[in-house]
Parts: C-alpha cells; structure tokens; sequence
C-alpha cells in the first residue's frame, strides 16, 4: 500500500504545481478550450473525449462505491469535475480508513466485509 500511498502524493503534487503553472499562463477558463478541442475533431480533442470517458468511469466508480447515496453521488460530482486531484486525494483518504485493505478499497468496506 506504501508504494501506491507515494505514487497517488507525487501525481497530486505534480499535477498541482503543473495547473498552477497553466492558470499562471493561460487563466482558469478550461471548459472552452476543452470542449473547442473536441470540437475541432483533432488529436487533442481525441485525448479530451478519451479523458472525459475516464472522469465518467471515476464517477460512476465513486458514486457505487458509496451506493449511490447522497454522499456517493456529491462524490461522484466531485470526481468528475475534479479529476486526478479528487481522485488522488479521495484515495489516499479512503487507503487510510480501510487500513490498507485493497479489498475494502476498491469494493468499499461494505461490500467487502
């Protein structure tokens, strides 16, 4: 669990110090460049509709895991629109409250016991 612990650190790290860079350069407003993107039907377009598959498999993911409680669906919300800095976040948590049983993790304790 250690290794995953210190891998789900250095992403959220990573990524926070690689957005502050582009909010510095660019501004927040993300969704229109992202769904210009799509729009233009290029390559970064192809990666943004692959990228948004992946954020709707985190959310539906979440929000079972929590079995589509109020909790689990205000997660899911957040994993969504939050992406790898929700979903690193929510892990590393989650790792600590199940004591590092991978089981319990993926499933939730429910589900697992």
């Amino acid at each position: 669990m250690l290794p995953l612990r210190i891998l789900l650190a250095l992403m959220l790290v990573i990524l926070a110090i690689y957005t502050a860079i582009v909010v510095g350069k660019h501004g927040i407003d993300l969704l229109p460049v992202f769904f210009g993107d799509m729009e233009e039907m290029g390559w970064p377009g192809q990666f943004n509709l692959d990228f948004m598959g992946f954020l709707t498999l985190s959310a539906l993911w979440t929000g079972w895991r929590h079995h589509f409680s109020p909790l689990g669906l205000a997660l899911a919300v957040l994993a969504f629109f939050g992406g790898m800095a929700f979903l690193t976040v929510y892990l590393l948590v989650a790792s600590y409250q199940v004591k590092g049983d991978v089981k319990a993790l993926l499933l939730g304790s429910r589900r697992a016991a």
